[in-house]
């Protein structure tokens, strides 16, 4: 199949390379012209260093290289992927299966990325989620992971599941497009937090709490806004909950860290030298929570340290001091 993907950054790399390696024709569109013509020249992305870009892979920065493909693949960051599909939708070719890998929530209008894109493209072809634990640095050395496909239209699922699965990616398929892309974007908040969290040097029950109940919240909001809680206890949820807020792979994670240890956050979100999505999720997040009734307070206290300056030991307080209450809401007898 001819594929285009749509940002080259780390995580649309590592998926051209899997795409390219399973024996597609696959394009990989810079947003910067010297970005693409450097990919070209060195063979290698400076985000994923070491790793060997194929032979077989082409590059631009023309957004007509979506013209004639059979699938694109959207992989720019989530505040740039309703200006791409824009620019996009005159040129793609009916029938055209859109892919969506990018994590967050629009400011603004809370959108996920998956309504963004079929707003933006007049709802005129089938759009695919695909998310779950996986980093980039990993996929790109072949290292085994495993992902959700999810998509209400089955049979643009399970394709995109069948132009992704190899030796060494995992495909699951999914028709809950709401619970994987709410997953994608709220465990980069909690990543933040348990960030913040280690770098003020506290432990791991710290993390493992923060995890824990910050899912509880996830799945929360997920189920208001018509996801399914079993979602949020399978790989886009937990998976990638545990890959985001327990690896230095995880740029939301650093920065949190950084959080924790005094520095100002813009300073903090500058020094990773990527977008923290967590960062613009928590805006969204906490906005939808208050629009739908949800209570979300890890969400909230991420809100106040990142925003409004507050003190994260003071927030972590907070959160230790509030009133009792069952882990699961149940009665007895």
């Amino acid at each position: 199949m001819k594929i285009a993907v749509l940002g080259s950054g780390g995580w649309g790399t590592a998926l051209a390379m899997l795409l390219e390696e399973n024996g597609h024709q696959v394009t990989l569109w810079s947003y910067l012209e010297q970005e693409s013509k450097q990919l070209q020249v060195t063979g290698e992305n400076p985000l994923l260093p070491g790793v060997q870009l194929p032979a077989g892979l082409s590059y631009t920065w023309d957004l007509d290289c979506v013209v004639g493909s059979d699938v694109v693949v959207m992989a720019t960051p989530s505040f740039g992927v309703r200006s791409t599909a824009e620019q996009i939708a005159g040129r793609l070719s009916p029938g055209t299966v859109l892919v969506s890998v990018s994590k967050g929530i629009e400011k603004g209008t809370f959108l996920r990325m998956s309504q963004i894109i079929r707003e933006a493209t007049g709802d005129r072809f089938p759009v695919v989620t695909l998310s779950g634990p996986s980093h980039a640095e990993e996929v790109a050395r072949k290292v085994p992971t495993a992902v959700v496909s999810a998509s209400p239209d089955r049979a643009a699922a399970e394709q995109v599941q069948d132009l992704f699965l190899n030796d060494h990616f995992r495909v699951y398929s999914s028709s809950d497009v709401v619970g994987v892309e709410l997953g994608a974007a709220l465990k980069n908040v909690m990543a933040l937090c348990t960030g913040c969290c280690t770098g003020m040097g506290y432990g791991d029950n710290t993390k493992a709490m923060l995890m824990t109940r910050g899912l509880a919240e996830m799945a929360r909001l997920g189920v208001a806004l018509g996801g399914r809680r079993e979602t949020f206890a399978g790989l886009a949820g937990m998976g990638d909950l545990i890959v985001t807020c327990t690896s230095m792979n995880s740029r939301n994670y650093r920065a949190g860290i950084l959080i924790g240890q005094g520095v100002p956050v813009p300073e903090a979100i500058a020094k990773i030298g990527a977008v923290v999505e967590g960062y613009y999720a928590v805006d969204a997040a906490r906005a939808l929570a208050q629009k739908v009734g949800v209570e979300m307070p890890i969400t909230e206290a991420a809100y106040e340290v990142l925003y409004q300056g507050r003190d994260p030991k003071e927030a972590i307080l907070t959160l230790m001091r509030r009133e009792k209450r069952h882990e699961i809401e149940e009665t007895w007898g």
